[in-house]
């Protein structure tokens, strides 16, 4: 794309990420160290952390590319992102905190006694993890492309890397510095660049929606398909166009709508008629459902509680969370509707997850400013996809080393992390065209079906036994795995087949529940024997306890 300041920009923030995260390597020497960083980080910096680690490329790049793309059909994304936190605080994050636990798997044998199932716990905080980090390096792989010309695997090489050597050498005590860091490195590098894009707005008099006669081409523009899909041009005509078609467009003329796309003003800027179809509705309270009770089951987010003090400071470090999430998910949509006015081309070529970090130099063009801003925004993507990397390596290196190796040391927690930056790295570099909000959203979906029933049970509800949990997690979580690999690796599917398996959590999270209860009220003699003195520990004020 010819931007030269784009990569010492992403140098740049790499050195820092490095810099910070051997900083942190000074302080890290214990195996607590490492996993919970001493449980002593404080609520601000932790809130900090957290909206680091959390805001992914499914938030920073994704939640844009679906409003460019759909409208406002999908603020549902972010709606549902940062009220995840409201549950979180509700329900898990004191308790959680007071049990003591290093990792989900830990929580599971400490509150149902059961080495099973933290055995099944493991297997599926790694999969979430891995199903998790594999569009973080696909967004690495695609910012590098789109702005700086490299190839794809270039970008996850280099993210996988830096946050497999962070993890590794410093633990959560470095990470958390790094993931505090690039929350504030990301708010700026998109907020930066939508005030001087609304200035420019009150300067030239542009409106702030799409024109009511649809996108338009702002310059002679030459687009190279990535996608199939059938167009539909001004005079009515339909052209089939496959990877690898060029269309060229003259100044001024219309976008052609797109097939699967929300093409016209109307369409785009109103909700649809989800209300009378309905897979659309089921689809809409499924994707609801998934990202509000998927927060409270995502391990690198959970893990995140073990390191607070106390319970009293996990609340107080989610209220933070709940602000600081809030503040960030205005700006992507922001970016969304600008996109649908200078950057319409990427309707065509399907790779609308790039508008954020093409809009700065489509908008203000290729002068300093531009240029400056466009480096910003690539600065801020390649914090998004380091921050959450790292919690997600984390999460998965703390069961690895614990439960698959077996080694509670920090050589173990070393090698665990290794391995565990591997396999999503080689996946990554393999599935360069998934869409980066779906799998995203797919990883909410199982983690609301099988570790989101198991808290909320196991936490509120004495009856929970070892059998029931098992069995919800492998009937609703397994459900909804067997989704996401159907929705991967599986054949274009059609009606309510694919609304269903497109958006699972509708049914996977009842089913999960459902049979968590029936199964535990069936071996309610299987409950543990000390429950009552677990319970206390759960919920007893922290004044109590000291």
């Amino acid at each position: 794309m010819g931007n030269d300041l784009v990569v010492p920009a992403i140098v740049a923030v790499t050195l820092v990420t490095v810099a910070i995260g051997f900083y942190g390597l000074r302080l890290a020497r214990t195996t607590s160290d490492f996993l919970v960083a001493s449980r002593v980080v404080s609520p601000t910096w932790n809130a900090a952390a957290i909206g680091g680690e959390y805001l992914s490329a499914a938030s920073f790049l994704g939640v844009a590319g679906l409003i460019l793309k759909y409208g406002v059909d999908v603020l549902w994304y972010p709606v549902g992102f940062a009220a995840g936190y409201l549950a979180l605080l509700l329900f898990v994050a004191a308790p959680l905190r007071r049990s003591g636990a290093f990792t989900l798997p830990d929580f599971c044998e400490l509150r149902l006694g059961s080495r099973r199932l933290r055995t099944l716990a493991t297997v599926f905080v790694i999969f979430i993890g891995w199903l998790y980090l594999v569009p973080q390096l696909q967004g690495a792989g695609l910012t590098l492309a789109t702005l700086a010309g490299s190839p794809y695997p270039v970008g996850a090489l280099v993210v996988a890397a830096v946050v497999t050597a962070n993890v590794a050498l410093g633990g959560m005590r470095a990470v958390t510095f790094v993931q505090a860091f690039q929350y504030w490195l990301k708010l700026t590098a998109l907020a930066v660049p939508a005030i001087f894009l609304a200035l420019q707005w009150q300067s030239d008099g542009r409106p702030a929606v799409t024109p009511p006669d649809g996108a338009t081409f702002r310059t002679a523009t030459t687009v190279v398909v990535e996608q199939q899909a059938v167009l539909t041009l001004a005079d009515g005509q339909t052209l089939e166009v496959r990877p690898g078609d060029e269309l060229s467009f003259a100044e001024g003329e219309p976008v052609p709508e797109v097939s699967g796309v929300a093409n016209g003003a109307t369409d785009w800027l109103l909700p649809s008629d989800a209300g009378s179809d309905d897979r659309g509705l089921f689809g809409t309270y499924s994707l609801i459902l998934a990202t509000f009770l998927g927060t409270m089951g995502l391990p690198h987010v959970l893990v995140r509680f073990y390191t607070n003090p106390d319970g009293a400071a996990a609340r107080r470090t989610t209220l933070v969370v709940l602000a600081l999430v809030g503040v960030f998910y205005l700006l992507p949509t922001i970016y969304g509707v600008l996109g649908r006015i200078y950057t319409p081309q990427l309707l065509i070529t399907g790779q609308t997850d790039a508008v954020v970090v093409l809009l700065p130099e489509a908008a203000l063009g290729a002068g300093t400013t531009g240029r400056l801003l466009a480096a910003l925004v690539a600065a801020g993507a390649f914090a998004a996809f380091l921050s959450t990397s790292s919690g997600l390596l984390t999460s998965v290196a703390g069961v690895i080393s614990t439960d698959v190796l077996g080694r509670g040391s920090v050589r173990g927690f070393r090698l665990a992390t290794v391995i565990a930056g591997v396999v999503p790295t080689v996946l990554a570099l393999n599935v360069s065209g998934l869409d980066v909000s779906q799998v995203v959203g797919l990883a909410f979906a199982v983690a609301a079906s099988s570790f989101c029933p198991l808290l909320v049970l196991g936490i509120w509800w004495r009856g929970l036994t070892d059998a029931g949990a098992a069995a919800g997690i492998l009937v609703g979580g397994g459900a909804a795995v067997t989704s996401v690999l159907i929705t991967v690796l599986g054949p274009a599917m059609t009606g309510w087949p694919a609304t269903l398996i497109a958006q699972p959590a509708a049914w996977t999270v009842p089913l999960a529940f459902t049979v968590m209860i029936a199964v535990s009220l069936a071996t309610r003699r299987r409950a543990p024997a000390d429950i009552g003195r677990t319970m206390l520990r759960l919920h007893a004020p922290d004044a109590l306890r000291s």
